[in-house]
């Protein structure tokens, strides 16, 4: 079986237990609590122990959403490289669709990884009253395979960003011009002759005025650039800047 088959079969069995009753925002950056409870690996080998629920819980947080395509994403941060290959399945087989994410930061310094002596069941069960005890509606709990844990909560993660777009900010960027539908009636991402998304090419020109105002840090708009790797487009116009009239 090769991985993207393993990886297939990992997103057929993971389960999401609990759905956060809030999407992302479109207006402020969003931190949501997730826990991924999966059997451990070691008790295939050792059937007759007793049950056990690992339990791997952390914070994911998005800065204020920009409109991305699934190529974009691949450049976020903090994930292993099966879980990026499940985005990179999605960008292949829908290369232009709509999505929402930018700088997804994974907040490595809360992940905590504990085990527990229950079946899965009754740790989601606990865990699910606590959540409800604590009102935190920006919780996710997921049932996923120990050893591809990651790829489990990025299956999450791609349902979460493109509800969060058809919810919340696909109509407006129709409005504007950023997104359009295609036959199948699908978001396409509309984009410049040199492929860069509109939404993305405004957001560059607003940066160049701002440093030429000295509003804005040079630096800040070269990783902007970088980011959409379009820097050797834009090369003369940010040297430009630092030249003395």
């Amino acid at each position: 079986m090769s991985e993207e088959e393993k990886i297939q079969r990992v997103l057929d069995e993971t389960q999401i237990l609990r759905y956060p009753e809030k999407l992302i925002s479109t207006h402020k950056k969003t931190t949501l609590h997730y826990y991924v409870l999966a059997e451990p690996y070691y008790l295939e080998v050792f059937e007759e122990e007793n049950p056990e629920t690992k339990i791997r819980e952390g914070e994911i947080t998005w800065a204020k959403p920009k409109l991305l395509t699934p190529g974009y994403i691949l450049k976020m941060e903090g994930f292993s490289d099966k879980a990026k290959k499940v985005l990179k399945m999605l960008a292949r087989d829908n290369p232009d669709m709509a999505g929402l994410l930018y700088k997804l930061k994974y907040e490595k310094d809360f992940e905590q990884t504990s085990t527990v002596s229950h079946e899965i069941d009754r740790t989601y069960k606990k865990i699910e009253d606590e959540l409800d005890e604590n009102e935190d509606d920006l919780a996710v709990i997921i049932k996923g395979i120990d050893q591809y844990w990651d790829v489990c909560l990025m299956k999450f993660i791609r349902d979460l960003m493109m509800k969060s777009a058809f919810s919340a900010q696909l109509s407006d960027y129709a409005q504007e011009g950023y997104v359009r539908m295609d036959e199948s009636g699908g978001p396409k991402v509309t984009r410049d002759l040199e492929g860069l998304p509109i939404s993305a090419k405004e957001d560059i020109e607003r940066m160049f005025k701002k440093v030429k105002k000295g509003d804005l840090a040079p630096n800040k708009l070269k990783k902007e650039l970088d980011f959409w790797g379009v820097y050797s487009q834009y090369e003369d116009r940010f040297l430009e800047l630092f030249r003395k009239e």
